[in-house]
């Protein structure tokens, strides 16, 4: 099992930034990728963006350029910088890790869930 515990939401103005923070505890060996996925009032749960463990990354198209993920292997923590947030950025963002491939993260959701952190973009 993964446990994985999300930190850094709040309410920003628009232009502003945040960064979310997502540690993991126990067994990290199992899992290869981290991730953000969030969901909107409404709207069906969407992933944002992903990590390997090799620092590789990827994004959906409605952030990239804005948002930028990093990983401490060390500390087991994954991190989401977010740059000139927009009100539709507006949704619990929950931080997820799996095993598997980069792909993954867009075609379905699997893996371990963190409890979400709430990020509130006021226009």
């Amino acid at each position: 099992q993964v446990q994985l515990v999300e930190s850094g939401g709040g309410l920003v103005q628009a232009g502003g930034s945040l960064r979310l923070s997502c540690a993991a505890s126990g067994s990290t060996s199992s899992v290869n990728l981290m991730g953000w996925y969030r969901q909107a009032p409404g709207n069906q749960r969407e992933w944002v963006a992903g990590i390997s463990s090799g620092g590789n990354t990827n994004y959906a198209d409605s952030v990239k350029g804005r948002f930028t993920i990093s990983r401490d292997n060390a500390k087991n923590t994954v991190f989401l910088q977010m740059n000139n947030l927009k009100p539709e950025d507006t949704a619990v963002y929950y931080c997820n890790a799996r095993g598997g491939s980069m792909w993954s993260f867009s075609r379905y959701e699997t893996g371990y869930w963190g409890q979400g952190t709430q990020v509130t973009v006021s226009s």
